[in-house]
């Protein structure tokens, strides 16, 4: 099961490189080794948060363009999410 947690990262991952979403910034919290990072898209942004650098652990919260907050609770919400926004343009 874990194998297709990583597969399925990954794929959303190289989904992100190639809609052009831009890594604006990343944080690590060495005290409880969370790191946060923050990708933007013209119109749409999201953070992703994850402990020890397991994607397993990712979590999710998204920004519509209004900067209203998106919960998101799978990588398909996100993906979901991303285009819902992109076709409100």
């Amino acid at each position: 099961m874990n194998n297709i947690s990583l597969s399925l990262h990954s794929k959303v991952h190289d989904w992100i490189d190639v809609i052009g979403f831009h890594l604006n910034g990343s944080q690590t919290n060495a005290k409880n080794n969370v790191t946060t990072k923050h990708y933007f898209f013209e119109t749409f942004n999201f953070f992703e948060k994850s402990k020890n650098g397991d994607p397993g652990s990712s979590k999710f919260l998204g920004f519509d363009a209004y900067g209203e907050a998106i919960k998101i609770k799978t990588l398909l919400d996100l993906q979901s999410a991303f285009f819902e926004n992109i076709s409100q343009l």
